[in-house]
């Protein structure tokens, strides 16, 4: 049942970049437009990501909670798992904060679905970077560097995005604010990835019938 949960994790990152690269709609442009327009109000391709969203959703929730029980004497671990839980329980909140298409925010249409969506945005991305901090400590060398380098890339890609975001309610152009969102989120779908076959690889590794072994910080 904890692989089951761990693999839970390799699952949802894959969907999730399958989301937001193949399903899009005529006039979308994924290298200039955010990956939430796609489930804007209005959007042809709303309904489809209404549902595959709750699936990525159980998946993330099934995820934090493979970690957390997989987590042992690892406290960093165990904080890991948290705060994929966290996350896991904030996406049930998306569908009900849609931002709005450009246009419509362009003449004023915007409403508190619109404010909550920002908020949610800006919860989300330092708690993306909570957890890779914190799973950065919870094993060896090899994953805390591949983890820095997550973090730095995701910061980088951030910052930029958040400048070009103003630029969205003005229906203004924004020709690579697509990419760099899709490489910000990217980045820590892949290191979900690597966290889930991680801690499978580490699983398999124990003694057939033996009690769950206590993760520590050993080198991974």
């Amino acid at each position: 049942m904890r692989k089951a949960l761990l693999a839970c994790g390799f699952v949802a990152a894959v969907l999730y970049i399958a989301m937001m690269q193949l399903i899009t709609y005529d006039g979308y442009n994924w290298i200039s437009q955010v990956v939430s327009e796609l489930s804007a109000v209005g959007a042809p391709t709303r309904p489809l990501w209404f549902w595959l969203g709750w699936v990525y959703t159980a998946l993330i929730l099934a995820f934090g909670w493979g970690v957390w029980t997989s987590a042992g004497a690892n406290r960093a671990l165990r904080v890991v798992g948290g705060l994929i839980l966290f996350s896991g329980f904030l996406c049930l909140l998306w569908p009900f904060a849609p931002m709005h298409q450009r246009e419509v925010l362009a003449a004023g249409g915007g409403t508190l679905s619109d404010t909550m969506h920002i908020a949610l945005s800006i919860v989300t991305v330092p708690l993306f970077l909570l957890t890779v901090g914190f799973g950065a400590a919870a094993f060896g060398t090899r994953f805390r560097l591949y983890s820095i380098a997550t973090i730095v890339i995701a910061f980088v890609a951030g910052a930029f995005t958040a400048v070009d975001g103003p630029r969205i309610a003005a229906n203004l152009p924004t020709p690579w604010l697509g990419l760099l969102e899709r490489i910000n989120i990217a980045v820590y779908m892949i290191w979900l990835a690597v966290l889930a076959v991680t801690l499978l690889r580490r699983s398999e590794k124990a003694t057939p019938g033996s009690a769950r072994p206590a993760l520590t910080g050993a080198a991974v």
